[in-house]
């Protein structure tokens, strides 16, 4: 029988710690051949902070989700789904499916390093900010459109008497 991959839903948060125990208990059984790769699919996110200043981090792709690469058998089913967080297997009908090769590389495709990186920003339409950085620096504006895939803001900003739409990037602009 081949290894596969297997989805185990977890309670959410405990991610971390369901790959520790599942590690521990793999390792104390000795079943390190059959269970052979945990993965808890994590992208890059980029968010602004009100400072203006760009930060990086890691989230979960599928929060309460945790992929583990095995042969399933009787022993190595009870292993996994007798450790302390998991709270089953992803199946139908109670019996854990396992994953495509297609399903695992689109789920893995989003956690590559060279995949766009998404950005949040706390910023909303109607709010007024102040251009910190670029040929506009120190204008003030209101936010006219957010377009969170590029990390861009559309502000429109007063000058020469008349309002000016322009495209910023998120750390260009702090909120007021």
């Amino acid at each position: 029988m081949a290894k596969r991959w297997y989805v185990l839903h977890t309670y959410s948060g405990y991610e971390n710690k369901v790959k520790t125990n599942l590690e521990n208990r793999i390792e104390s059984s000795g079943l390190e051949d059959l269970i052979s790769k945990i993965e808890i699919p994590t992208e890059v996110v980029a968010e602004i902070k009100d400072d203006g200043k760009r930060v990086e981090g890691e989230k979960k792709v599928f929060p309460g989700y945790v992929l583990v690469r095995m042969e399933m058998t009787d022993q190595t089913w009870s292993i996994v789904r007798n450790t302390q967080g998991v709270t089953g297997f992803v199946g139908c009908q109670g019996k854990p499916a396992p994953l495509t090769r297609e399903e695992y590389n689109k789920i893995m495709k989003r956690t590559a390093v060279d995949t766009p990186k998404e950005t949040t920003t706390s910023l909303k339409v109607g709010q007024s900010v102040h251009v910190i950085s670029g040929p506009l620096k120190d204008f003030d504006g209101t936010v006219t459109e957010i377009m969170a895939d590029a990390g861009k803001v559309k502000v429109t900003i007063s000058m020469f008497g008349r309002e000016t739409p322009v495209e910023l990037t998120f750390d260009q602009v702090a909120e007021i």
